[in-house]
């Protein structure tokens, strides 16, 4: 449970903030390649982040069962890929549906920041904050995605 609740909120992070960097800013907007790119890093990030983990945990063994731990700590690391698949096919409809970029990305972030205020107050929940307090707490994990989306502006 604690990797796909970690996963999840590193992959939303993630998403949201590949999105806001992808703008185009005058150029030919891509969505199907933003929406590749987003996937791609995420799939990039787990598989760095499983490696990495799998490095700081050596123990001793044979070859082969090295090899067995490192395919089972990147197998736990697919909900940082899932995570980032609501963004992916945001863009992927924008693309299909020539829609236009500003309120893609309007839509992606504000679906983002839902998300982590979803899994904000469901971590809260889950040790044993009552609903209010979750609640709350989710809201504070929501303004980490409306922090990138006001960055965002702030920087363009």
């Amino acid at each position: 449970m604690r990797n796909w609740l970690f996963g999840g909120v590193y992959g939303t992070v993630l998403a949201s903030a590949l999105l806001a960097a992808l703008q185009s800013e005058g150029t030919v907007y891509t969505p199907f390649y933003d929406a590749a790119w987003i996937l791609v890093t995420a799939a990039t990030a787990a598989l760095a982040h499983g490696y990495a983990h799998h490095m700081s945990t050596h123990t001793p063994g044979s070859g082969a069962h090295r090899w067995r731990q490192l395919a089972r700590t990147l197998r736990g690391e697919w909900p940082v890929v899932v995570a980032s698949l609501p963004t992916v096919l945001l863009l992927l409809l924008a693309g299909w549906a020539g829609w236009t970029e500003a309120p893609v990305t309007t839509a992606g972030l504000t679906v983002n920041a839902g998300l982590l205020m979803g899994w904000g107050a469901f971590a809260a929940l889950r040790v044993g904050y009552r609903r209010g307090s979750a609640l709350l707490i989710g809201g504070a994990d929501a303004a980490i995605g409306l922090l990138i989306a006001v960055a965002n502006a702030i920087i363009k």
